[in-house]
Formats: structure tokens, C-alpha cells, sequence
């Protein structure tokens, strides 16, 4: 992804977004719910045994489509939000060339990533706020909301903006060095499986598909240890972790040790491969199109 219009970042970014939500959603909806199950009393059986029993059970209880629980909000919010993320990507990058077209080291591009995760935190918040919020509540007996807009408006009631953007330190910490990793070893990977004397804009779909799936691979393995105490965080009572996210890792950690922050791991990981490789195969094609539309001079 060399030099181009910010525009067209905006743009491509915006269409991977969409189809990195329609691939990924029913696996992220099982890893939120993995992650914020309530602890099983002693003798008691944890209420979900793993990932497949997870989705057999949410399936079962409601249908197909409860794995699509919540996708309202990341739908809605996701084109701007990752149409904003590879605009700040895009930003980054121009930052810190000296003139259009200057190559970048690897560290320049984690640190071009970085910035990534800074600008989209304020759509990511609320967005996975109310959605871990939908997401969770199926699971019990009472329904307190009635969809995306319900959620945000009892929230806003509730505790006023700060409510609504509650969990924006835990969603930074993950975001900036995950969004880092993402963008770094999406170029790695480009880089690496160009045909030598080739074009970067000639890699077919599957390369395109390999490197971005990796991609999405090396985001969570970053992501995820800040990623678990984010949800429970976001979906706890107000005033259970008064001291905010470092609250929820001390008691992550006294209670079932340091693995208990790769808690989902496998729906992150299963998901992880193919919404991450639709994304960035939806920002290619994307940005070939707009490329064919409007050549940039």
C-alpha cells in the first residue's frame, strides 16, 4: 500500500470494513460471550465448556442468527470506523516521509499503525460497548435492551457520554500496539510475497487473502490479553471496578491466573484469519477500482 490519495484510504478502508464485520461477527459473538461468563460456583459446570458449545448452545437457543447478535452497531459503525483507520494509517506514513514516495522502515510503519488505533478509538468505544452489552444479554432471562439505539440511549440516561465511551484507556491500550502489528506485518507480508521483479498491485487474490489473514493473526495475538479485561470492563455494573481496567487484570489474574487473558482465544483466532483477510481483499479491490475510476496523477 504505497502512497495514495486519502481519500481513497477512506474510502477502501471503509468497504474492508464491511466485509471483515459480515465474515467475523458470529465468532467475535462467541468470544465476547466466552470471555464475560460468569465464573461457576464451586461443583457447578461453567456455562459454556468451549468454543463449539458456545455456538451449539446460542444456536440452539436462537437460532443461526443469534451469532449475529449486536452486528447493528459494528455494521453501522465499522465502514467510517476502519475507513478512519486506514486514513490515520495512511497519515502516519505521510508524516513521516520526507517527501511523497519515500520508502519506510518497518518501525516507522508499527508506529504509522499505531496512530491507526489512536483515531478510531472514538467510534470503536461506544461501538463495542453497546455491542458486548447486546451481546451478553441474550444470554440471560431478563432483556434490558431493545436493540442498538435502546442500549445507547439508556446508557446516555444512565451516566450521561461517559457512560456510553466507558472502557476508552482499555480499548487504547489494545488498539495502539495491536493496530501496529496489524499494518507492519500486513506490509511485511506484501512485501514478502511479491514475485521478485513483480508489482505489489499484481499479487493475486489468495496472496492477498494469505498475507491479510496473517495479518489479522498477529493483531489478536497482540490484542487479546487487553481484549479480555476490555469486555468485562465494558460490560460490568457501574462502580464494580472503580480503578477501571486495572481492576478487572488483578482480579483476572488473582482468580484464575495470567491464561485467564486469552480467555476466547479460539474463536479470536478462528475468526481472526478469514474477517481479516476479507478486509484487506475488500480494501484492494476497492482501491483498484478507484485507482481505475480516478488514476491518481
Amino acid at each position: 500500500m504505497g502512497q495514495k490519495n486519502p481519500l481513497k484510504d477512506f474510502i477502501a478502508g471503509g468497504a474492508g470494513g464491511v466485509c471483515c464485520v459480515f465474515v467475523g461477527q458470529p465468532l467475535d459473538t462467541i468470544k465476547v460471550r466466552l470471555q464475560t461468563m460468569p465464573k461457576p460456583a464451586p461443583g457447578e459446570s461453567p456455562l459454556y465448556k468451549g468454543t463449539m458449545d458456545c455456538a451449539l448452545q446460542t444456536m440452539r437457543k436462537e437460532g443461526f442468527l443469534g451469532l449475529y447478535k449486536g452486528m447493528g452497531t459494528p455494521l453501522a459503525g465499522v465502514a467510517p470506523m476502519f475507513a478512519i483507520c486506514f486514513f490515520g494509517f495512511g497519515l502516519g506514513k505521510r508524516l513521516q516521509q520526507k517527501k511523497p514516495g519515500d520508502s519506510l522502515t518497518y518501525g516507522q510503519i508499527f508506529m504509522a499503525g499505531g496512530l491507526a488505533g489512536v483515531f478510531t478509538t472514538g467510534i470503536m468505544t461506544p461501538g463495542e460497548r453497546i455491542k458486548c452489552l447486546l451481546q451478553v444479554q441474550a444470554d440471560s432471562k431478563m432483556k434490558k435492551y431493545a436493540g442498538p439505539l435502546d442500549c445507547a440511549k439508556q446508557l446516555y440516561r444512565e451516566g450521561g457520554i461517559r457512560s456510553i465511551y466507558k472502557g476508552t484507556a482499555a480499548t487504547l491500550l489494545r488498539d495502539i500496539p495491536a493496530s501496529g502489528m496489524y499494518f507492519m506485518s500486513y506490509e511485511w507480508l506484501q512485501h514478502t510475497l511479491t514475485p521478485k521483479g513483480g508489482s505489489r498491485d499484481d499479487l493475486s487474490v489468495g496472496r492477498t487473502l494469505l498475507a491479510g489473514g496473517i495479518a489479522g493473526i498477529c493483531n489478536w495475538a497482540v490484542a487479546l490479553p487487553a481484549d479480555v479485561p476490555k469486555s468485562r470492563l465494558q460490560t460490568a455494573p457501574a462502580g464494580m471496578y472503580p480503578n477501571g481496567i486495572r481492576d478487572v487484570i488483578r482480579q483476572l489474574i488473582k482468580e484464575d491466573g495470567i491464561m485467564s487473558l486469552y480467555k476466547g482465544f479460539t474463536p479470536v483466532m478462528l475468526r481472526a484469519f478469514p474477517a481479516n483477510a476479507a478486509c484487506f481483499l475488500g480494501y484492494e479491490v476497492t482501491m483498484k477500482g478507484l485507482n481505475w475510476m480516478s488514476p491518481d496523477n
